[in-house]
């Protein structure tokens, strides 16, 4: 029988050939599921309803309506505004790092480390992304596409932004999620803690192409104050408003499993590379789908298929 050696052991071809199967299933289905979540994916639901509520609820008044007072009620606003958009598309991807969080926090002592360790690598690689743009975005102020109001054809030029920074994210998405599940070369094959960081960073990046409201009014609030310093705080707030709904089920999961879930993914190879192979793959294929094929069919660029309850 040819065999084919990999790493330490010896495979034989048949296994390969059965593990490419199982694979090329995980794949098809992570993008089938990212295809369905961009048509079943109601902005308004996300934006209005569930953001809007939980803005207007934890400030106390109409988050859109009532004007920014003052650089504490801003920071606050930030960091608001950044949790009440948890769940919009321009922010959902960050789901995709439950796995790698877990793979990044396995194989350390005391449930303890297990859950700060891989959290504050992934703010680190967040912070660095969102802080700088929050700075040089002051700067640029209106120059910026994000916050013009300038339109090419019927498009809002804010949204050509968006659709070019969210289809390269999602890209990213794609290759990390192939790369984890071993269909491309994955430089972060021993490096987990590394992929949890660029992970951070991509989800900093979120906010060089949102076009969410409430953020938009913290952005022009920012760019109108003239202050970059200002401008990185309130970035790293909104941010981290950003994370805390994934930071809050990763805890859930580490503290009451006492860290045996993440035993358990770390016990198989093969479970870790589905769980952060899916993950990341779906919600690239979303990114892209959604802000690179939906969006311009929108503006009457292509064709989407539209629900009942988006039209």
């Amino acid at each position: 029988m040819a065999t084919t050696r990999m790493g330490r052991g010896v495979t034989s071809a048949p296994h390969l050939h059965e593990r490419a199967g199982r694979n090329g299933r995980v794949v098809l289905l992570s993008v089938l599921a990212g295809i369905a979540l961009s048509v079943l994916w109601s902005f308004e639901l996300v934006d209005s309803v569930i953001g809007d509520s939980v803005a207007n609820t934890l400030l106390r008044h109409d988050a859109k309506g009532t004007a920014i007072a003052g650089t504490t009620a801003g920071l606050v606003f930030a960091f608001v505004s950044g949790l009440a958009g948890t769940f919009t598309a321009c922010n959902i991807a960050m789901a995709a790092s439950v796995g790698p969080l877990a793979q990044a926090g396995a194989g350390h002592d005391g449930a303890l480390r297990q859950l700060l360790r891989p959290l504050v690598w992934l703010a680190l690689g967040m912070v660095a992304v969102s802080a700088t743009y929050g700075f040089v975005g002051v700067l640029l102020g209106e120059r910026l596409p994000q916050l013009s109001t300038d339109k090419v054809g019927d498009v809002p030029v804010r949204l050509v932004q968006s659709s070019v920074v969210f289809g390269l994210i999602g890209l990213a998405l794609v290759y990390l999620g192939l790369a984890a599940l071993g269909v491309l070369p994955d430089v972060f094959r021993d490096r987990p803690v590394a992929r949890v960081v660029v992970l951070g960073g991509l989800v900093g990046g979120f906010l060089i192409g949102r076009p969410y409201p409430l953020f938009n009014k913290l952005f022009h609030y920012a760019a109108d104050r003239e202050n970059p310093l200002f401008g990185a705080l309130a970035f790293v707030l909104q941010s981290l408003g950003n994370i805390v709904f994934v930071a809050t089920i990763f805890t859930i999961v580490v503290v009451f499993t006492r860290g045996r879930f993440l035993a358990w993914l770390a016990a198989s190879p093969r479970r870790t590379a589905v769980v952060t192979g899916s993950l990341l793959l779906a919600l690239g294929v979303f990114n892209i789908v959604y802000w690179d094929v939906r969006l311009p069919a929108m503006f009457g660029i292509g064709w989407f298929p539209t629900m009942w309850y988006n039209a």
